[in-house]
């Protein structure tokens, strides 16, 4: 459970729901970097805060995980600085963390201001401190606010704050990234003529060079990820042995596990066809009329060129439950949920 919510900050955020956070991002998008205007999107679609308050209100969350098929890492509150390492922002997570927690100790709520505003403050005095662009740490402002909501004051300070990215890695500027997410694989001297094999890189943890595996032209995602043999799931136990670092259970878009969220490359995998759009709201990953989204179940997108992806650190079927749940549907005991 998270902590009980007694600053006047907190009392202010437990007013804003996933709706009026969607809200919020639309309304800031445009003023966060690009190199972490999907990252950030993507970010809040792994850690909705409908499903932590789901389990936050059952009588039993483990019973309630069972009907829901979950598996991996689902709560914030186990995973304060890393969930976020896939933002360039991530950087800034100290100077991030402490702005947010000086914001609630200040015992002053943000009268008269829209959640927007608050959020456009913190960035504010990150950018200050690191000397950056607002625009760069916007989008770790935002995350670092939705983790307070969700873990409660004590846990937020009570984690260490660290940056968790290599060296090497965060000499990168955002421009390295960016071009990086952008450039195709080469396909020789006379790839203009090849078609059937042409292979594309598909990145799924920009901070680690070894986190890479190929796919065919149009072939999915994951089964590219199969052709990395390396024991992942000595790494993330709902792995496959021999079917790489993506969780893959089915390959039919019916089980959910191999979700990913999307960085770089979007208009290069395929437009979701009637399987990943029926389905996708059911997991409760996200429900749209976009073509191409950017949180995708990897056994349905096709690349037809370089993308950057990235895995999220559980998965479930929640989607109907938690649409039942909001029209105020009673749960019957012993009744599964999934399927």
């Amino acid at each position: 459970m998270s902590s009980k919510r007694e600053t006047p900050l907190e009392v202010f955020l437990e007013t804003h729901d996933d709706s009026a956070w969607r809200e919020t991002l639309a309304t800031l998008l445009s003023s966060i970097h690009e190199v972490d205007r999907n990252a950030t999107q993507v970010w809040f679609r792994f850690f909705p805060l409908a499903l932590l308050r789901a389990f936050e209100a059952a009588p039993d969350p483990a019973r309630l995980a069972q009907q829901l098929l979950m598996q991996g890492k689902w709560y914030l509150r186990d995973q304060i600085d890393s969930s976020h390492t896939f933002l360039y922002g991530h950087r800034f997570w100290p100077e991030t963390k402490r702005a947010v927690a000086s914001l609630a100790a200040g015992g002053e709520a943000p009268a008269g201001r829209t959640l927007a505003e608050v959020v456009r403050e913190v960035a504010r005095t990150v950018a200050a401190e690191r000397k950056v662009e607002d625009s760069l740490s916007l989008g770790i402002a935002a995350v670092g606010l939705m983790t307070l909501q969700q873990v409660g004051l004590t846990e937020f300070k009570r984690s260490p704050g660290e940056v968790l990215i290599d060296r090497k890695h965060l000499k990168r500027t955002p421009d390295e990234i960016l071009s990086e997410r952008a450039k195709d694989d080469g396909q020789g001297l006379f790839g203009f003529l090849r078609t059937a094999d042409r292979q594309w890189t598909v990145v799924w943890d920009e901070n680690a060079d070894d986190r890479r595996f190929r796919a065919l032209d149009k072939q999915e995602v994951a089964s590219g990820a199969a052709s990395d043999k390396r024991p992942w799931h000595e790494r993330d136990p709902r792995c496959t042995v021999d079917e790489g670092p993506i969780p893959v259970q089915c390959r039919s878009a019916s089980c959910g596990t191999c979700w990913v969220g999307v960085l770089g490359g979007a208009e290069k995998l395929s437009e979701t066809d009637w399987r990943e759009r029926k389905m996708m709201p059911l997991f409760g990953y996200i429900e749209t009329d976009e073509p191409r989204p950017l949180i995708r179940l990897s056994c349905q997108a096709r690349a037809h060129g370089a993308v950057s992806v990235v895995i999220p650190p559980w998965n479930g079927y929640f989607g109907k439950y938690l649409k039942r749940r909001g029209e105020g549907a009673p749960e019957e005991a012993g009744e599964p949920v999934a399927g």
